[in-house]
């Protein structure tokens, strides 16, 4: 009963983004130059890229892997393809161009070529497997993305612009970087409102003692409660061995299953933007003025319009008038 109920919640919650879209655009509309320029247009790229995703296949699901260099982000990508795809780099960054792998074809192209992933760089499941038989990840398009702290600024562009666009987003990290300030600083800390769609995964765990992986987890549990991702799960891997493998491959399963990812990241940036344009415009009800504000708007009105000037220039019109007409005085 709960499972059904759910999922008749996702689904009002689907029916109602197209609804919500349309509202936001037509708030913008109102709002356009009477608010900073900068949060009218950064709501207006929610609006573009909240529309374009409604409109394109609703039965795939992009999951991006995002990591910093060496997280063995690629080696953990190639897991679970099954395939050798990605090339596997240790000290510097070896993915320069994000890397797609699609479970199911069919719909798939019209949401790469809105991702931006080049022909070369896709790879349909089916077409390298000698069966056809239906996977479990069927309707998932898999990404991996450059490091995001790699030394080319255009590896760091494409990570962010990749970012805004995929339904979920699976932070790989490693026992020696899972801390690093700048990455929770300038990438999951602005993302807090997004908890729902990322998944943060502990990789290489085949290096440490269970103790140590232990200590490790929970330390990075601590750290993402701390940057407001509490909502988030953290899952232990080794990309190496195989542990964990099972439960993230689960994970995105039940995503892909459900589809319900991409309009929880639709969702999410609507209330985003929602929320951006509420604190510049105020809330709530506005008080009735008192008299003696009214008074003073009156009196500014007037000398604004030159009332005190026009009643002067009317009167001595009238007295001309008058003189003229009676002969006094």
């Amino acid at each position: 009963m709960t499972e059904i109920l759910e999922r008749r919640r996702r689904e009002k919650v689907v029916a109602r983004l197209p609804e919500r879209v349309e509202a936001l655009g037509r708030a913008l509309e109102l709002v356009d130059g009477r608010l900073p320029a900068e949060v009218v247009e950064a709501s207006r790229g929610v609006v573009s890229r909240a529309g374009d995703r409604l409109r394109l296949s609703p039965d795939h699901t992009i999951v991006a892997l995002a990591g910093a260099t060496g997280s063995g982000k690629s080696s953990l990508f190639n897991a679970i393809a099954g395939l050798d795809l990605a090339t596997v780099g240790v000290r510097r960054p070896t993915t320069s161009t994000a890397l797609a792998c699609v479970w199911g074809s069919a719909g798939a192209g019209a949401l790469l070529e809105w991702l931006g992933i080049a022909r070369r760089h896709q790879v349909m499941r089916s077409s390298v497997l000698e069966d056809a038989e239906v996977s479990e990840l069927q309707g998932l398009v898999l990404l991996d993305l450059p490091d995001h702290d790699s030394t080319a600024s255009s590896h760091r562009l494409e990570v962010q612009r990749l970012v805004e666009l995929v339904d979920l987003v699976v932070w790989v990290l490693d026992p020696q970087k899972y801390a690093d300030s700048a990455m929770h600083d300038d990438f999951l800390r602005p993302l807090a409102s997004h908890a729902g769609v990322m998944v943060f995964v502990l990789n290489q765990a085949d290096q440490l003692s269970r103790p140590d992986v232990a200590a490790c987890e929970a330390d990075l549990r601590a750290l993402l409660d701390g940057d407001g991702l509490g909502r988030s799960p953290v899952l232990v891997t080794s990309a190496r061995t195989g542990l964990g493998l099972g439960r993230l491959r689960a994970l995105l399963a039940e995503r892909v299953l459900t589809r319900r990812s991409y309009a929880a990241r639709v969702s999410a940036d609507l209330a985003v933007a929602a929320d951006a344009l509420a604190e510049h415009t105020g809330a709530g009800e506005v008080a009735d003025p008192d008299g003696k504000d009214v008074a003073a708007l009156r009196e500014g009105l007037a000398q604004a319009a030159g009332a005190d000037g026009i009643a002067a220039a009317a009167r001595r019109s009238y007295a001309g008038r008058s003189a003229a007409s009676t002969g006094w005085p």
